[in-house]
C-alpha cells in the first residue's frame, strides 16, 4: 500500500464562469506558490544533509515540506479542473477540500543511502512525471470545452486527470524526501492511507 494518498471527490457540475476564467482565476495561488516552492525546496535541501548524516527528518523541516505539498496538490487539482472550489492559501490539511494529499508521519528512520544517491533515483520518477504532465495538460484541454458547453465534467475525463495529478503529486512527496518508496503508476492501489502527520505543536512521530 503506497504511504501517500491523493483524494479527489467527484462532482458532475462546474460553473462555466469559474472554468473559462481558471488560467486568469488560479494566478494569486501561483503567486504564493512561489513562496511554498521555496520553503519545499529549502527543506529539502536541508533536510537531504540531515537524513545522510543522522538517518532522521527534522519534524519541523517535515511538517513544512508536509504543508507545501499540500497546498500544491490542491492548487494543481483546482488549476486543472478536478474542483472549482477555492483552495486554502495555507498548507493544513483541510479534509473538506475535495482535492487532498494525506501524507503520512514520518518514518523513524530512512535509508540514508538511498537519500544519498536520491537525484539519480529521482531520474525515471520525473520522465513519468514529465509524460504525465503532457496527458493531463491534454486532458485538461479536452475538459475545459467540454465544461463550458455543457457545464458538467465527464467522469472519465475527471478519472484521467485525477490519475496523472496521482502520479505528479506522490512524485513531488518522493522529490521532498518525505517517502522512500517509487511512486506507482497506476493510482488505483492508494487504499487508505496512513494516518497524517499531526499538526505542528502536536506530538509528531515523524512531504
Amino acid at each position: 500500500m503506497y504511504p501517500v494518498a491523493y483524494e479527489a471527490d467527484y462532482v458532475e457540475r462546474q460553473s462555466r464562469l469559474i472554468t473559462f476564467f481558471r488560467g486568469l482565476l488560479v494566478i494569486p495561488w501561483l503567486l504564493v506558490g512561489i513562496f511554498w516552492g521555496l520553503a519545499a525546496y529549502v527543506c529539502t535541501f536541508i533536510a537531504w544533509f540531515a537524513i545522510v548524516f543522522t538517518g532522521r527528518y527534522p519534524d519541523g523541516l517535515y511538517q513544512l515540506n508536509a504543508k507545501a505539498h499540500r497546498f500544491a496538490a490542491r492548487v494543481n487539482g483546482f488549476y486543472n479542473l478536478l474542483t472549482d472550489e477555492w483552495p486554502a492559501f495555507d498548507g493544513d490539511e483541510h479534509p473538506e477540500y475535495p482535492v487532498r494529499l494525506v501524507i503520512p508521519a514520518p518514518l523513524p528512520e530512512y535509508n540514508r543511502v538511498k537519500t544519498l544517491f536520491r537525484i539519480f533515483l529521482m531520474i525515471p520518477v520525473m520522465i513519468m512525471a514529465y509524460i504525465f504532465s503532457l496527458l493531463v495538460s491534454i486532458i485538461v484541454i479536452l475538459s475545459w470545452i467540454v465544461i463550458l458547453f455543457t457545464g458538467k465534467q465527464p467522469r472519465g475525463l475527471f478519472d484521467l486527470i485525477k490519475m496523472g495529478l496521482t502520479y505528479i503529486a506522490r512524485a513531488g512527496v518522493y522529490y521532498g524526501l518525505l517517502t522512500e518508496a517509487f511512486p506507482p503508476i497506476s493510482g488505483e492501489d492508494q487504499g487508505d492511507p496512513l494516518p497524517s502527520s499531526p499538526p505542528p505543536g502536536g506530538i509528531a512521530p515523524t512531504a
